[in-house]
């Protein structure tokens, strides 16, 4: 382990809930639990994570997957709202029938840089953040989901020279590329320095 202070500290502090975590992204998934994942990372921009959580459990109770629904009620409840609900509902929507050519190509393409591309050119509302996110979730490694809290904490450890997002997807993976190094030299798959470096400005090991 080769963690610069305090990231060592902080680590430390969160080492058992990130490997719990790396542990369940692992994890073989079902193809209603990929379905969730989907919809996860769909409400996660621009939102709250525990608010798009909260939201992914009130679907899976209200069996969205087995008998779709309008969800645009249940993203606009005030206590765990999602920013642009009517498009994300709407998105959540147009997923049912998009599953199955997405399942195809989870089963049919090993590369997960490939897959990134497609997932983030083919599913309205998943950019290369988000692809890079519900992929992580699913167990597919060294792929960096580069928001603002990720990228704020590599600019502090001069890994960059400017937070500022990405706008094109070259640019999305020279940051990539650093981020990578970065977690090499610190000695931590970059999975799980993404979660610390989340943690560290949350409090929380989230998926």
């Amino acid at each position: 382990m080769m963690l610069p202070p305090p990231l060592d500290r902080y680590y430390a502090r969160f080492e058992k809930a990130i490997s719990a975590r790396l542990a369940e992204f692992a994890a073989p998934k079902s193809e209603k639990e990929i379905f969730y994942e989907l919809c996860y990372c769909i409400c996660t921009p621009q939102s709250k994570a525990q608010h798009a959580l909260h939201v992914v459990e009130q679907l899976e109770q209200q069996q969205f997957f087995e008998r779709p629904f309008d969800p645009t009620p249940l993203l606009a409840q005030r206590e765990h709202y999602i920013r642009f609900h009517r498009t994300k509902a709407a998105r959540l929507l147009g997923l049912r029938d998009q599953f199955p050519a997405i399942l195809a190509m989870l089963r049919d393409e090993p590369d997960p840089r490939v897959l990134r591309a497609w997932v983030a050119t083919t599913v309205p509302g998943l950019g290369f953040k988000e692809a890079s996110h519900v992929l992580r979730n699913l167990g597919y490694a060294d792929l960096a989901i580069l928001d603002r809290h990720i990228l704020r904490n590599l600019a502090r450890y001069g890994v960059i020279a400017d937070p500022m997002p990405p706008r094109t997807r070259q640019e999305y993976e020279v940051l990539e590329e650093r981020f990578q190094n970065f977690a090499i030299r610190c000695g931590l798959p970059l999975q799980a320095l993404d979660l610390l470096l989340w943690a560290i400005e949350t409090g929380l090991v989230l998926k």
